[in-house]
């Protein structure tokens, strides 16, 4: 396959991908100041021709909120910030199933259990890794969906034990480069994150971990991030773009709006996926509040062809019927491997649940307005 823009820069290192070898630094970083209508297709040349068209979507389920003892300078969920956000222990493993099964029904392929803490224990808190296991095993067994999690940093038994248990893909992400991670964090390292991705790897999980874009970093800071995954082997690259939040570190600073341009994401998005041909590039949490509604399809005609549909964490997401209506719009279409499901099943269930909305909206307006 030969693929020409014109643009010497791009038209090489396109056709260095297609022949099997890989970009490196330098070239990444030469990619990433093109312009986007050269970069963007040529991305999305190369996802046609080692993809199969269809973009993976993968849901998760907030299974314990809040109270985190990291210093995470995005996350609303850390005891060093007061978000106000709702805080609970670990979910009941049935509620876990439940919103295992409605992921299901609206299309996902994976589903994920995540906590929000360093790490989940199984020598220190043995009844909350009891819970952990048995929630695997009800989502494992009782839905066709592929069953990931994020626990935090993991010991080499812990990993084991979730790899035989059947956990597909560990989550993990890295947030940013080696160089800006300190400034995010400071309650532990880069390399623990990176040491719990190689213990996961070697327990025979495959990886999903990836970064959050708009957090203060240069271009030179998202190109090292992908790189050093690449260096671990994913097989799932999570791009988050920030939603800051008020009263976090970088709620205060960056105020509502992460420090990255629509152009950039793009071209972020492009380079990544040069970067990494054979990996699912994932859209996920923040593409809401920091694209407009007629550009959340541009990074799936970038390359894109993974997304997390549905709620995040301590934020709502997009309906998965929306979610579709994106994809389809770049041209490409639901993977439906791990289950068959209904796309205009689950748009029009989506419709629904926005018009229902709607009309009790106006109802409650009615009702202030006869007062």
């Amino acid at each position: 396959m030969v693929y020409e823009t014109g643009n010497q820069t791009v038209d090489e290192s396109v056709a260095k991908v297609l022949d099997g070898d890989q970009i490196d630094r330098t070239e990444a970083l030469a990619l990433i100041a093109q312009p986007v209508e050269d970069l963007a297709p040529a991305a999305d040349a190369v996802r046609a021709h080692f993809g199969d068209d269809t973009v993976d979507a993968c849901s998760i389920v907030n299974a314990k909120a809040g109270n985190c003892a990291e210093d995470c300078g995005f996350c609303a969920q850390s005891v060093h910030f007061d978000t106000g956000i709702e805080t609970y222990g670990f979910l009941d493993p049935e509620e876990i199933l439940d919103a295992a099964k409605r992921a299901e029904r609206d299309g996902a392929q994976r589903f994920g259990v995540v906590v929000a803490e360093k790490g989940v224990s199984k020598e220190k808190r043995p009844d909350e890794w009891a819970d952990v296991l048995r929630a695997i095993r009800l989502v494992r067994d009782e839905t066709d969906v592929e069953i990931d999690a994020s626990l935090g940093i993991l010991t080499e038994e812990e990993a084991e034990i979730l790899a035989d248990e059947g956990i597909n893909h560990y989550n993990h992400n890295i947030e940013t480069s080696p160089r800006y991670f300190p400034e995010i964090v400071s309650t532990h390292r880069f390399e623990d994150r990176v040491k719990t991705l190689e213990r996961a790897k070697a327990a025979g999980m495959d990886l999903c971990a990836g970064v959050i874009l708009g957090m203060g970093e240069a271009p030179t800071d998202r190109v090292d991030a992908v790189l050093a995954l690449r260096d671990i082997g994913i097989s799932s690259l999570p791009v988050n773009i920030l939603n800051p939040v008020a009263r976090t570190e970088l709620g205060d600073k960056l105020g509502d709006a992460a420090d990255i341009t629509t152009e950039e994401i793009i071209k972020t998005i492009a380079v990544y996926r040069l970067l990494l041909p054979d990996v699912r590039v994932r859209l996920t949490g923040g593409r809401e509040v920091n694209l407009d509604k007629d550009e959340q399809h541009l990074p799936f005609e970038a390359g894109a062809d993974g997304i997390l549909t549905g709620d995040y964490l301590t934020t709502e997401g997009q309906s998965p019927g929306d979610d579709i209506e994106i994809v389809e719009r770049a041209g490409l279409r639901p993977n439906m491997e791990a289950n068959e499901f209904d796309p205009e099943a689950v748009k029009s269930r989506s419709k629904s649940v926005a018009d229902g909305a709607a009309e009790s909206a106006t109802a409650s307006g009615d009702a202030e307005l006869d007062d």
